[in-house]
């Protein structure tokens, strides 16, 4: 049976700068869009999260019922479907009101305005840069974004990257362990649209993968996204 460690193929004694590098590139190999699978990627999720938070144990028995299930019935049921944080739960369906960043970096707006929306509320903006749509059951910020036409930049898909990252201004997003976002970015109010969505009704500004903090954690875009990016 297989440990986190194997899963991420590193050693146990590997530091967290290892543990962060070898996440992204799992991330990257096991993706479906790069011809793994939401099985795979999910395992190298757990895999990280127990890295983290030293629960080898833990993944070690989930490894095992995997193995089970995967013997009894096949493929595993979960394939096809998103993993919402445990914390928060899955949303009922919420209003998003966004902004893209690079309309607040054009104007001089800061993300600590108070009036942040207001101000572009009344700017006349284009619906790619400012509006509102609604985030429904199972589905990530991201997709959501996706599935109502708009290309908001992503590369992973699977928390190991800051290229979806957006700032929550307003609202309720939990996230679940299996990112590399840091605590102080968290406490700073920044997300990845990838893996959740906000679970109340929310105001977010994305395309913020640049500010300091993010920039550093960026990965090359997808060809996805280069269709609509000169990232």
């Amino acid at each position: 049976m297989d440990s986190p460690f194997d899963v991420l193929g590193i050693d146990p004694d590997a530091d967290d700068d290892e543990v962060v590098r070898a996440y992204r590139r799992r991330v990257l190999e096991t993706h479906p869009d790069q011809g793994g699978s939401v099985r795979e990627l999910q395992r190298v999720r757990d895999a990280y999260e127990a890295i983290r938070e030293r629960r080898v144990a833990a993944f070690r028995e989930r490894e095992a019922e995997r193995d089970a299930d995967a013997a009894r019935d096949g493929e595993d049921a979960r394939d096809g479907e998103q993993a919402w944080p445990e914390e928060g739960g899955e949303p009922e369906g919420v209003r998003v009101e966004y902004l893209d960043y690079e309309v607040c970096a054009d104007r001089g707006w800061s993300l600590d305005d108070p009036n942040l929306f207001e101000r572009a509320a009344a700017a006349d903006l284009d619906h790619e840069s400012y509006g509102q749509f609604l985030v429904e059951p199972r589905e990530t910020l991201l997709e959501a974004a996706e599935n109502r036409g708009y290309a908001w930049p992503y590369a992973c898909r699977g928390g190991a990257c800051a290229n979806c990252a957006v700032a929550l201004v307003e609202g309720e997003m939990p996230m679940s362990a299996a990112h590399i976002l840091t605590d102080d970015l968290i406490d700073r109010g920044f997300r990845l649209s990838c893996l959740t969505a906000p679970t109340t009704d929310a105001r977010i500004v994305f395309n913020v993968k640049h500010l300091p903090g993010l920039d550093e954690l960026r990965l090359p875009p997808y060809r996805f996204e280069r269709v609509h990016s000169d990232d």
